[in-house]
């Protein structure tokens, strides 16, 4: 059992028995405590009954209670389980702050060894090249677009972020094929992207598509970059797929940046300093640390 077997546990969560369902949602939540416990003592701590568990056990391809056990306690030998967040009323600022911590570095992980190199590769490229890039994406995910946009623009890119259903509409009109648009959706079922995306393409521009994958954004893009992480209905979950559309788009302008060359990173170095006037006169502890870290190396290398 691995870390993306953990993931599929949770895709196929909608798709089980209420009471199946709670057996889940244990497991993701007390792995740890789970590997420890007897069949009627799991039965009992959940509130259902033992055959239940047994078809948990099955659904999720284990041929027993004991067969799941060892695959479980296979998967956290490995130290790369996070535990799925949840919090009680009574639970301390510290408990419900490492929770969520330790579900978004799972969370991150899973991405990370999901997401195809291939396709990466071509989003950059894509982006790379093109004349215009336009950023779409409504709710969380027009702030992850507004992200974008204050990154690549310093990458010497024109490009822009929308989060309006009319100004995407008048934006993809205006695209060719030498244009990217880049659709952000946490579900890949928003009809109002989904349609914007239909006119880019019409006009010929390259859409690249940050959703799940089997949406119907992910049906209709030129290149998928799939993000499938399960988000449930518990009022306090984090919203750990943000997150994961945030890194993501970490990875493509650093990508385009080193297409770029080292003329960009000049004009980046310049860039960051035309800010230094907008800044307080008091020192940055952590430019202080850089000018004593490149002392220290350059001492070191007249030995």
């Amino acid at each position: 059992m691995s870390v993306t077997l953990f993931d599929d546990l949770r895709a196929r969560l909608p798709a089980f028995r209420r009471s199946e369902q709670k057996v889940a949602r244990f497991v993701l939540r007390n792995a740890d405590e789970v590997i420890h416990l007897p069949l009627a003592a799991l039965a009992a701590r959940v509130g259902v009954s033992e055959p239940t568990v047994i078809r948990f056990c099955r659904a999720i391809d284990c041929t027993g209670y004991q067969d799941f056990k060892l695959k479980l306690a296979q998967t956290l030998a490995t130290g790369e389980q996070f535990s799925e967040f949840s919090m009680n009323e009574t639970d301390s600022v510290a408990e419900f702050s490492r929770g969520i911590f330790d579900s978004t570095v799972g969370t991150l992980l899973g991405v990370r060894d999901r997401i195809d190199a291939t396709s990466m590769t071509r989003a950059i490229n894509a982006l790379s090249d093109a004349s215009r890039v336009e950023f779409y994406g409504y709710g969380a995910s027009g702030a992850v677009a507004i992200d974008a946009q204050h990154k690549f623009f310093r990458l010497r890119i024109s490009t822009a972020a929308y989060s309006d259903p009319h100004m995407q509409h008048m934006s993809a009109v205006t695209l060719g094929e030498h244009d990217v648009v880049v659709a952000i959706s946490q579900t890949g079922r928003s009809s109002s992207l989904l349609s914007s995306v239909d006119i880019a393409l019409s006009h010929g521009a390259t859409v690249i598509g940050l959703c799940p994958a089997d949406s119907p954004l992910a049906e209709k893009c030129t290149i998928g970059l799939y993000i499938d992480v399960f988000e449930d209905s518990e009022v306090y979950r984090p919203m750990s797929s943000r997150i994961a559309h945030l890194v993501v788009i970490d990875i493509l302008a650093v990508g385009v940046a080193k297409t770029r060359g080292p003329q960009l990173a000049e004009h980046l170095v310049a860039v960051k300093r035309s800010l230094d006037p907008l800044r307080t006169a008091r020192p940055d502890p952590f430019d202080r640390a850089r000018q004593d870290s490149t002392r220290t190396r350059g001492k070191s290398d007249d030995k």
